[in-house]
């Protein structure tokens, strides 16, 4: 058997394994999806996710290992779809966030982040209801604002300290939120950011943990602020949206939205390096898996490893 079948068993062995806690996650999910909106968001792409990829990988395998020609025939194009999505998906990425990013704010560390500062597809995609329900029921249930408070030197910080901290849009310790948003718009997306523990979250966050700076709010601690004037407020929709209810807070804010949209620019950025490399190893990996289609149609056809496959129309009658 040649090497470029080894090679590819080998490769697709590592990615059926990888299929295996992938669809056990989307099945354990499945087990919990009655607890939460968020669960139930992510169960079934999980489980898409790992059928998919078992299925090609047992192709794979098969095609490589036993000499299917018909089965690396499927492979082969199973491999050229995805890699044709990965490179759509690449730029998509780009294209949907080159615009939008925190304001500075005037003796505060922190940015803050206005929805109008977005535009396009991603933004829409955000904004939606169907999706924010999810993406704000995830925030919610990771307890992530709760998680803000610090404590120094045995007293809790000051409003003068939790301004001088630097605090980040809502953002998933895998970015879970960006897998939201590209299971629906992306096979690739799927493939290469599968997400696990959806409520684990930094606990520093700019949009949904706060009123924005502009509303005057009374800092009394991370998650508490009071107004100076109910009356005075400024034009932003969102001041009054804020409330002291530790359910609620400002998950319903435009600004949580825009802190979700930062957010997805700088994982989305981030991802795109990883599917370029990905996307180098998948071409390695195509050109490997038609050598080795081509190595098996020779051995089908008891043709010479090596040798040519052209032969004269007419043989020449001069024999030497």
């Amino acid at each position: 058997m040649r090497t470029s079948n080894h090679l590819i068993g080998a490769l697709n062995f590592l990615t059926f394994l990888l299929s295996i806690p992938i669809l056990s996650g989307g099945i354990w999910l499945s087990t919990r999806a009655n607890n939460t909106d968020c669960m139930s968001f992510l169960q079934w792409p999980l489980i898409f996710i790992g059928v998919s990829i078992m299925v090609v990988s047992l192709a794979g395998i098969a095609g490589a290992c036993y000499r299917n020609t018909f089965l690396m025939y499927l492979y082969l194009w199973a491999m050229f779809i995805i890699i044709g999505v990965l490179i759509g998906f690449i730029i998509f990425a780009y294209a949907v966030t080159d615009k939008g990013s925190g304001r500075a704010v005037l003796n505060r560390v922190y940015p803050d982040y206005y929805l109008e500062d977005y535009s396009g597809w991603l933004k829409d995609r955000v904004s939606s209801e169907s999706y924010w329900g999810k993406i704000r029921s995830c925030v919610h249930d990771s307890k992530a604002c709760a998680k803000t408070g610090r404590v120094v030197g045995g007293y809790p910080e000051t409003a003068d300290m939790y301004y001088l901290r630097k605090l980040n849009p809502i953002q998933f310790v895998l970015d879970c939120v960006s897998y939201l948003i590209q299971v629906r718009s992306s096979i690739i997306g799927l493939v290469f950011r599968p997400c696990f523990q959806y409520a684990q979250l930094i606990h520093n966050q700019s949009g949904c943990c706060k009123p924005p700076t502009e509303c005057g709010y009374i800092y009394v601690n991370e998650t508490i602020w009071n107004p100076v004037n109910a009356a005075a407020l400024p034009s932003n929709l969102d001041c009054n949206r804020w409330t002291n209810d530790q359910d609620q807070l400002c998950y319903n804010c435009d600004s949580c939205k825009a802190g979700v949209l930062g957010s997805l620019k700088k994982s989305w950025r981030k991802v795109s390096v990883i599917n370029i490399v990905v996307l180098i190893i998948l071409v390695i990996a195509y050109v490997i898996a038609l050598t080795a289609f081509r190595n098996n149609k020779r051995m089908d056809n008891d043709e010479p490893y090596g040798g040519t496959r052209m032969e004269k129309a007419r043989p020449s009658r001069i024999h030497f």
